[in-house]
């Protein structure tokens, strides 16, 4: 004992002191646990597939992937340890996700968080900026967790965040920066302590912290963090590596199988050290996975399978005005090869329909006489030509 406290009616010690508050902090820690095993609904990873595929088309790999590294995480937030002697510490696995555009990555994470019914948000790398400079810090992407999480603290430290556009923070050379990188390797040094685990001070609204700011204090240890990224041109790095892994005279691409339509497959932490991520951002991502580029079979079953497939959402909106929609196969085939030629992936596919639709959605409403209307092939050419996305020229 080395001091003592003075109360009203009594005496308090330092070591007492000590001891009450890690006994709050127990308890708390208890009340977070029981919440989250109240509210949390953790299903097998085959389970958690399933449900993704009834809103995601394609992309097995990054699914089960996807699917095993969700479950592992909130497993290891739900262990219970009976003795601390016995007690081994399970380490989170982040994850990037790398794609092109319009592949389902945002999706995929949206999804699993629906899921699970915990707090999600997404957060856009491009907007962070170095501490100091006009931008946001990267504490303001827990601003957007406390904020999904309606500001309980223990909550918010067990949700997801989705870190879009994570390529866009690659440094702008190969050589480590001398000068200051400031939407670059900067932003990726101040998202290490976020993505490890530790205490970071967040300030409740967003934006830039300043000294007058009440801030609150966020544990990101138990957060998981989902990084995707489009990561355009890390093909060529991809191919560049794997033409030169084997030297000899026969063919390294026949013996390999190497398949040049979808190079990302072959994606590892070497490329995207190559890209611009700094080594210690990559550590932090141990799961690492990759989307396919959208075929023709695929974008048409986009188009029509998922739960909130875009065709139904159309067909929907036409009901609210008591009209029936329909299209014929043609016309969806029409607009699918459309979004292949512009290589926009699935948000390609809502473009186009919107450029077949629109004269469609502006007139049918004020037709009361207009029950049904089926949308053909030549229907779907003639307007398509007539608007200005047609005018574009394909990629």
């Amino acid at each position: 004992m080395n001091v003592l406290i003075a109360g009203i009616t009594g005496h308090i010690c330092d070591n007492c002191i000590s001891q009450a508050q890690s006994i709050i902090k127990e308890e708390l820690a208890q009340k977070a646990h029981q919440k989250l095993e109240s509210s949390l609904v953790l299903q097998k990873p085959e389970e958690i597939k399933a449900y993704i595929d009834n809103y995601v088309i394609g992309q097995e790999d990054a699914k089960r992937v996807l699917s095993v590294a969700v479950y592992n995480h909130y497993k290891r937030l739900l262990q219970k340890v009976d003795s601390e002697e016995e007690e081994i510490e399970i380490e989170k696995s982040n994850i990037v996700l790398v794609g092109e555009t319009g592949t389902g990555k945002t999706l995929m994470a949206k999804t699993i968080a629906k899921m699970l019914n915990v707090p999600f948000c997404i957060a856009d790398a491009t907007i962070l900026t170095e501490a100091g400079y006009v931008g946001e810090d990267v504490e303001s992407i827990l601003s957007r967790l406390l904020q999904a999480a309606n500001y309980d603290v223990g909550l918010a430290e067990r949700g997801i965040v989705f870190v879009d556009e994570i390529d866009k923070i690659a440094r702008k050379s190969d050589n480590a920066s001398i000068t200051r990188d400031v939407s670059g390797e900067g932003v990726q040094q101040a998202l290490l302590k976020l993505l490890e685990g530790s205490e970071v001070n967040v300030p409740p609204q967003g934006g830039r912290k300043h000294p007058e700011q009440k801030l609150i204090q966020i544990n990101t240890r138990n957060i998981l963090f989902i990084c995707g990224g489009a990561f355009d041109g890390i093909q060529r790095i991809i191919e560049r590596r794997v033409k030169t892994t084997t030297i000899g005279y026969s063919s390294t691409q026949e013996d390999f199988g190497f398949d040049p339509d979808n190079v990302l497959q072959y994606v590892s932490p070497v490329d995207l050290k190559s890209f611009g991520l700094i080594p210690e951002l990559i550590g932090r991502f141990p799961v690492l996975s990759y989307l396919n580029p959208l075929d023709k079979y695929t974008l048409r079953r986009i188009i029509t399978e998922p739960k909130n497939a875009l065709i139904k959402q159309y067909i929907k909106l036409f009901e609210m005005d008591g009209v029936k929609l329909s299209f014929e196969k043609s016309a969806l085939d029409f607009i699918v090869e459309k979004a292949l030629e512009y290589k926009l992936g699935a948000r390609g596919l809502r473009s186009i329909c919107e450029a077949v639709l629109t004269d469609l959605m502006f007139e049918l409403p004020s037709k009361a006489e207009m029950v049904e209307f089926n949308v053909t092939r030549q229907y779907a050419e003639k307007k398509f030509n007539k608007s200005k996305i047609s005018k574009l020229k394909a990629a």
